[in-house]
């Protein structure tokens, strides 16, 4: 509740209105105030995501990996997509999403493109803006995702169709 509060003090919406239903900036702190309310982020271990061996990414005693409970609470409250990447060297896998490839199946193990976004993530800066996602446009917002000591270990993402 304590994050909730200071996203409310700072002005950020956590649920949804009609105002800021298609806001994607809103629709990413929902999204990591939802991940937040289950605890601090870490990496410990590893998953195996779509066939590819990927740190395990954690919040509180919550795995990520293969779980698709908050992206898809994301889809229903604001009608986006949403993703958690974890960071893999200089990559960053989908290991969390509604995002569907081309066959319909969830994009997961698939990496972020190296556009903007990445940059930017990449150094521990939030993107917001058009961008190509799986091969649709979308109006969208990536966020780093820290732990404890401040490390960048992976991203959230939300986006909403243009």
């Amino acid at each position: 509740m304590l994050f909730r509060s200071a996203l409310a003090a700072a002005g950020i919406a956590t649920v949804p209105s009609p105002a800021s239903a298609a806001d994607p900036r809103a629709t990413l702190a929902d999204l990591e105030a939802r991940l937040a309310r289950l605890g601090a982020a870490r990496v410990e271990g590893t998953d195996t995501v779509a066939g590819r061996a990927v740190p395990a990414l954690h919040f509180g005693g919550h795995r990520i990996s293969n779980r698709y409970a908050i992206v898809d609470a994301i889809r229903r409250a604001h009608g986006a997509t949403a993703t958690v990447f974890v960071r893999d060297g200089d990559d960053f896998v989908r290991v969390s999403t509604n995002v569907l490839t081309q066959d319909g199946r969830r994009g997961v193990g698939t990496l972020l493109a190296r556009n903007a976004a990445h940059e930017a993530v990449s150094a521990g800066r939030s993107y917001c803006g058009p961008l190509d996602v799986q091969g649709t446009r979308f109006e969208a917002c990536y966020g780093p995702i820290r732990d404890a000591a401040g490390a960048v270990i992976g991203v959230g993402y939300v986006g909403h169709r243009l």
